[in-house]
């Protein structure tokens, strides 16, 4: 088999973020006494979570900042009297009990059970690990990566090489870097030299100049491509 180390990505490449994020939110808003929790002001929180996590992964901020300024600005924005430190920090805590498998993934991982498997996460420690502990995923990575705990964020090559150094794994050529998104998951792959596997099952248009190995909008397609590596091989 030529990939038996396969790396992914969580947010809506394994977990669905966008309900998770949703539900999260909504949950706080209303317990800080907004009857319609967080209908009235969603699209705005997503349009500056979105700006922020593009600085993060250009490196103009980090995520302790992140953390809470995408609160402060959205508060300021839409004139809410909230403590933005004291709901960045419960928001955190929220997300980690929201848990929502994208479909079609368990099946994905029983029929790849000769491979290794690693997450490589950008998102928040304690967050990302409560969300795999809570699934039925939590035994299967040998290896969890999230950007707080190795101090680099994808599309960094430190993390790619923080990874493969847990998983002790030097041979490039057996490795994919699985994910959703082309700016960090694939990037970050390409830029250290594995190949890649862009998770589109929306049907995106790629208009950037990223491109990835490979292209995949279920998780069957990906099976049959490290299946077929496997037959090559041999």
């Amino acid at each position: 088999m030529r990939y038996d180390v396969l790396i992914f990505d969580l947010d809506d490449t394994l977990l669905d973020f966008d309900m998770t994020e949703k539900n999260a939110l909504h949950q706080l808003f209303t317990e800080f006494g907004l009857p319609n929790g967080v209908k009235d002001y969603l699209p705005s929180y997503k349009v500056i979570s979105k700006v922020l996590w593009d600085d993060l992964e250009q490196g103009r901020t980090n995520l302790a900042e992140l953390k809470v300024e995408r609160f402060k600005r959205l508060f300021l924005e839409e004139a809410l009297d909230i403590n933005a430190e004291i709901f960045g920090h419960q928001y955190i805590e929220s997300l980690g009990r929201e848990v929502h498998m994208i479909e079609g993934v368990e099946e994905m991982f029983a029929n790849l059970s000769g491979c290794r498997f690693a997450v490589l996460t950008n998102g928040f420690k304690v967050a990302q690990h409560a969300r795999i502990g809570g699934s039925t995923l939590k035994d299967l990575f040998e290896v969890i990566v999230t950007s707080e705990e190795a101090g680099f964020q994808k599309p960094q090559m430190e993390i790619f090489e923080h990874t493969l150094d847990k998983l002790k794994v030097s041979d490039k050529s057996r490795v994919l870097m699985i994910g959703d998104s082309l700016s960090s998951d694939i990037q970050g792959g390409n830029n250290f030299g594995i190949d890649t596997c862009w998770f589109n099952p929306h049907l995106k248009k790629n208009v950037t100049a990223i491109q990835p190995t490979y292209e995949v909008q279920t998780w069957d397609q990906l099976v049959e491509i490290v299946k077929k590596q496997e037959v090559d091989v041999k």
